[in-house]
Parts: structure tokens; sequence; C-alpha cells
């Protein structure tokens, strides 16, 4: 199966958001009483019918917003500051008008910082110039203007990714991976901090834990980007670091599943101890393993796995009580031959069963009516499907859609189909 990733950059900029985001490309309300669902069933086989009774609900409604690459905010750089903040606000307003609940937004894309961090420079996308100030505090403004509303806003990191490119002189001068070229590996067309280096996994920690202790953030979240994925014909050529720290490893992939497992632990601990009530939240890419590469795996033939592509034990971090969520992104169809959500869900249902960990579903609301996608994507209900066949499933505590421009321009109506069928009334996250 081609590897299609969520993060794929998106081209042009946002189409109009609330009547304020100017578009260049084809695209404070208190919680209401819970939305009652089915119940769902709270033993036996996965795949059991809900029952006719009906009990009031928590769960989380989010979506995501991401500034890499301008994909969703802002919708172009360099915009005035009243400009941006009145984007960010039509974003938050749109949350609130869809009965959504949570906000995950970008605030590290790509090395940088949308707040004032002492660690790593302003992110380009504000201004248009890396480094900039853009005279005022985006996260800060996101968590008072969403808390606002009654909306968790979950500060989304990327901890590795450095650069779009791979020419390290296109950054600030004071920029880290100027300042510590040997942090730095080419790769794929873009730049990325190296995972095997010990002063590395400290520093992005560092870096991203700032934003926990200066804002009342909701969570801490990370995407699917861990090792890079799969480029044919390149090497991610982190030899001499695996040369150097890889004694007592079987083989160099079991040495980086390692090194991510660190990140993964260390950050889990090191935001307790900062804030208890701030959750860590990762959104990795749908599949751990196939079954036919391990029987603990998911019924799919897809073309990446997160076990042994990415170097990312995500099934292995949920069984262990690592993170309190997990939100895979199970951004196929209903039948989709090699990667059925159908498939997908239960098997993610069943590896939270008993952990504690909160299973969100990523949904793939990007794909609702783009003419490259199969034919079950041009049916506005297909979404609406999604989650009628979650609602089974008692351990599925909510669903995230990618991305906000997606959730404003709602090509086909699938948005406002979820939210006509599912959404009557704004629910509480799970907490």
């Amino acid at each position: 199966m081609r590897q299609i990733a969520r993060r794929g950059f998106v081209a042009g900029a946002a189409g109009v958001v609330a009547g304020v985001v100017a578009g260049t490309a084809g695209a404070g309300e208190a919680v209401a009483a819970p939305q009652t669902v089915p119940k769902a069933r709270t033993g036996g086989s996965s795949g059991q019918a809900a029952s006719s009774h009906s009990v009031a609900r928590r769960e989380l409604r989010g979506m995501w917003v991401a500034t890499v690459a301008n994909i969703d905010w802002p919708s172009a750089p360099g915009l005035r500051a009243a400009e941006q903040q009145a984007e960010l606000i039509a974003y938050l307003d749109e949350a609130v008008d869809r009965r959504l609940n949570a906000v995950i937004l970008q605030v590290r894309p790509t090395a940088d910082a949308l707040w004032p961090s002492p660690y790593e420079p302003w992110a380009q996308y504000l201004t248009g110039v890396q480094g900039q100030d853009p005279g005022w505090d985006p996260l800060g403004t996101a968590v008072r203007e969403a808390h606002r509303r009654g909306l968790e806003l979950h500060a989304w990191f990327n901890p590795y990714r450095v650069a779009n490119h791979t020419d390290p002189s296109r950054l600030i001068p004071t920029h880290p991976a100027r300042l510590h070229p040997d942090w730095v590996l080419p790769y794929g067309g873009k730049l990325y901090y190296n995972p095997g280096l010990p002063e590395v996994r400290r520093f992005v920690q560092d870096a991203m834990l700032d934003a926990v202790r200066r804002y009342d953030i909701d969570a801490v979240h990370w995407d699917d980007y861990f090792y890079p994925y799969p480029v044919a014909g390149q090497v991610f050529d982190d030899d001499a670091t695996y040369a150097k720290y890889g004694a007592g490893f079987p083989d160099k992939a079991a040495w980086r599943r390692d090194n991510t497992d660190k990140l993964v632990r260390e950050t889990a601990e090191r935001i307790k101890k900062i804030k208890k009530n701030v959750q860590f939240g990762i959104s990795p890419f749908g599949v751990w393993r196939n079954a036919a590469t391990d029987p603990l795996g998911s019924d799919t033939k897809a073309g990446v796995q997160t076990y042994d592509d990415l170097y990312a034990d995500t099934r292995g971090w949920v069984k262990k009580g690592w993170i309190d969520y997990i939100c895979p992104q199970i951004y196929w169809n209903i039948g989709f031959a090699a990667a059925d959500y159908a498939k997908l869900l239960p098997w993610w249902d069943e590896v939270v069963r008993g952990t504690g960990v909160d299973l969100f579903v990523g949904e793939a609301l990007y794909k609702a009516g783009d003419p490259a996608q199969p034919a079950a994507w041009q049916d506005p209900a297909e979404l609406s499907r999604h989650l009628a066949f979650a609602a089974a499933y008692d351990q599925v505590r909510g669903h995230v859609y990618f991305s906000g421009k997606d959730v404003v321009t709602d090509r086909i109506g699938t948005m406002a189909r979820v939210v006509a069928d599912h959404y009557r009334h704004r629910v509480r996250p799970p907490r």
C-alpha cells in the first residue's frame, strides 16, 4: 500500500474561516448538557452491537490546526498580528459552532516555537522570517481564548524535524541546529535532529516542556513523526551514533526503538513532575504492525508499520501506561482492503483495554470529497458511519479531525453530517 502521511503538505492557504480567514486555495459558549449516545458494550467480543439503552457520555471531539507550511494557520506568513489573531480566534469559534471541545494546535512544527521560547526561534510561519518576533504570543492567546470558550487546548509538538529542506545555512545563525551541527542529519529532503544522541533527546524535551511550565495547556500532543518515514534509495546515516551508543542491542532497529522509547518515557515522567494534570497524548500512523509480521498485529497489509519503519512501539507505550491517550490515525475508509477502518478500530480497542489509556480516533476529514481518493470518500456519510461503528466499542472515547481548514470548508458536507448525526449537544472531554 502506498503510504499517505496525514501531515502531507497541502498546496495553498486555508479557505475562509468564519468570515475572517482570506482563502487562496479551494478552500464563548458554556458547555451544554451531555450528548445521549447508545450505551457501548462493557464486555464480550469486539464488534458486539451497542445496546438500546442510552447513557450520557463524555468524549473528545477535536480538530488539528496545523501551522507547518501554513497548512491551516496562519493562512499565509507575514500577516499583521491582528490578522493572525483574528484567524486563530475564528478557528476556535468554528470549533464551538461544530460542537467540538478540543483544538490541537501545532506550536513547534520545525524545531521552532509559536511562543517566546528561550530554546528555539520564532517559527517562520508567523512573520515569514525565522526568529522574528510576531508582536504577540500565539500559544498564550490560544490557551486563554480556548478556555474562555470551553475548549481544551492541546499543544502539538514535533520532536525531531528541524527543517523542510537540507540547507543549514537557511536557519538563523543562533538556531540550535547551527550551533550544534553534529546533532543534525539530512534525509529525504529534510533536516532532522538525531534521535540517537542523548543530548538531543534532552534538548528537545527541554524545549517542549518550557511550554508546559509557562502555559495552562491541557495536553502535550505528538504526531506520527519519530524516526522519519522511509524514503526509497536513501539512508538515515546514524551509523556513527549506533557505534557509540548501540552496545548491547541485537541490531540497529532495536537500538532505534529504545531511543524512541526513552524519549516517550522520559517526557511522560517530566510532564507529570511539572504539572500532574497535563495529559500526554500521541497520534501515530494507524498501523503498529501487520498480522503477517507479528501475530499481535492488525489484520492489515499496510506498507508502513510504525514498529518497523518509524521505530515507534506505539502498542508498547499503551501497554506500559506511559501515555494518557493514543489517537491513531485510522485514515482509511470502511472496507479499504489494505487497512480497513472496521478492522483497525477494534484492534486498537483491544490494545487499550485495561490499560487506563484513552483511545481517540484520528479521522481523515481531508479526504472527504477529494477526487483523488477512493469512491467511499465521495460519500458525505463516510465519516458519520465511522462514528456509528465506533459507538459499539466502549474503549473509544472520541474522535479528532484533520484538519482545521477542512472542518471549515467542509467540501461535501461531511463534517456537517457528523455534527447532525452525532454532535447534537456539546459535551465535556473525558477527564
